[in-house]
């Protein structure tokens, strides 16, 4: 008899969210098309955004984190001249300009969006205030102020200015970079206020969106074997972490939640390159094994995969 709570699927759905819904809509419905016992999401995309939303079922759930501190993509437009409380179309607008930036004044304030810079949240996102959600705080009308955080731009560019009013950008950074943020700062260096109508993510980490597939036609797929093609290992997640091969008895150390030493001559080879606090993907006979944390000759798990 199959268990009440769920199947224990484990592995990856790349999903290219629809707009209009929310990111837990999306694993709620991925969860009853699987009929899946855990399921949780690689990192929340705003209601009206679009593309790459990895949906980790089982196992696949200890590696979200991973996914989520991988590189970023995103493709934005925003429109010139209005503020909106929100920074996105769906808020009301409280702030408006008449001025509109040229091309050229735009391409020169985006070097100042270059490298490690300050940001701060905007009032309607997740950011926790003294235990509460700031979109909470901000839909109550409550005063208060979001500290900034430092996020990393690794590119930010200009592909398109269809008209005088809205401007179309690609951007690739780190974890916590905020889209809204962005528009409403770069808005700001540019004399004028601005906020995003359209946003589409290209890429979590090793996620794509070459490699997504609609949420509709996920759904259409129903029950069959054809929806379960489209699960990913749990693997799939963790293709910039450093592999580390190790034998049956130090595989069932750390799955007994043992630290395996690897210090002895012999292993020098396989740690050379690993340095303190570095977390490596253990495997034995090519399956996975955990996540582990190598630290002076030792690797210690972080999280056993149980599959």
């Amino acid at each position: 008899m199959r268990n009440k709570k769920g199947r224990p699927i484990n592995g990856w759905v790349v999903v290219d969210k629809p707009g209009g819904i929310t990111s837990t809509q999306v694993v709620g419905r991925v969860r009853r098309l699987y009929d899946a016992r855990k399921v949780g999401h690689g990192g929340t995309l705003d209601p009206i955004a679009t593309g790459v939303l990895p949906i980790a079922m089982g196992e696949a759930t200890k590696t979200v984190s991973y996914a989520m501190d991988g590189i970023k993509s995103y493709r934005f437009t925003l429109r010139w001249g209005q503020r909106t409380e929100t920074d996105d179309s769906e808020g009301a607008v409280v702030e408006t300009s008449d001025h509109r930036p040229s091309e050229a004044e735009i391409r020169a304030v985006l070097p100042q969006f270059a490298g490690d810079i300050e940001q701060v949240p905007p009032l309607y996102s997740a950011v926790k205030v003294s235990g509460q959600r700031a979109y909470d705080l901000a839909r109550a009308q409550e005063d208060f102020d979001l500290p900034p955080r430092t996020v990393t731009i690794y590119a930010f560019d200009l592909v398109a200015t269809p008209d005088r009013d809205h401007a179309t950008f690609e951007v690739t950074c780190g974890k916590g970079t905020y889209m809204r943020s962005l528009a409403r700062d770069l808005g700001q260096a540019l004399d004028t206020v601005a906020h995003i109508v359209e946003l589409r993510r290209l890429r979590v980490g090793p996620f794509t969106e070459s490699g997504a597939i609609s949420l509709e036609s996920l759904e259409a797929f129903g029950h069959s074997p054809a929806a379960l093609e489209q699960v990913l290992p749990v693997e799939a997640a963790l293709d910039d972490i450093p592999a580390l091969a190790l034998s049956e008895t130090e595989a069932s150390r750390l799955r007994c939640g043992q630290p395996v030493s690897l210090i002895a001559r012999t292993n020098r080879e396989r740690i050379r390159e690993l340095s303190n606090g570095t977390i490596v993907f253990a495997t034995a006979g090519g399956k996975p094994v955990a996540l582990a944390r190598y630290e002076a000759g030792d690797i210690h798990p972080v999280r056993v995969l149980n599959l």
